[in-house]
């Protein structure tokens, strides 16, 4: 069985959340797409540690706020004939960030609320970005949550 993380990054901009988006590149899975970080958990690593991991390889950052988000993207892939269920985690950019993208990814865009289903058409991951959204716009992020 496959084990995947999510990894959602924003910043705040004049009291507005944004997302980074990242374009697929032509030659990976879900090519064209627009996503968030994503990717494989490694034999013997816990999943924060994958999407710190991940975050770090695709856009070259070191969130200064991390946290799993409490909730799961669930989905059947019929490829493979699973049902996943991936872990969600959220990570803050500072307002400036401009990302180093890796090879996988072609462009990126910083994305509002009322952009997302323009960009992102996997429902789940619409909602998952909102939920975020509302968590941070509400400042409800719970202290265990966070990952120091």
């Amino acid at each position: 069985m496959k084990k995947l993380i999510d990894a959602y990054i924003y910043r705040e901009v004049t009291n507005e959340i944004e997302f980074l988006i990242l374009q697929r590149a032509e030659n990976r899975i879900y090519s064209g797409q627009w996503r968030m970080v994503g990717g494989k958990v490694k034999q013997n690593e816990e999943y924060a540690h994958a999407a710190l991991r991940e975050i770090e390889e695709e856009v070259q950052l070191r969130p200064s706020f991390f946290w799993v988000v409490p909730s799961v993207n669930t989905f059947f892939e019929k490829q493979t004939n699973q049902i996943l269920h991936i872990p969600v985690f959220a990570a803050k950019a500072p307002g400036t960030f401009n990302p180093t993208l890796d090879d996988e990814h072609t462009r990126y865009k910083w994305i509002r609320i009322s952009e997302i289903s323009n960009h992102i058409f996997w429902p789940e991951q619409q909602r998952l970005m909102i939920m975020i959204a509302n968590l941070v716009e509400r400042k409800q992020i719970v202290a265990e949550w966070i990952i120091k």
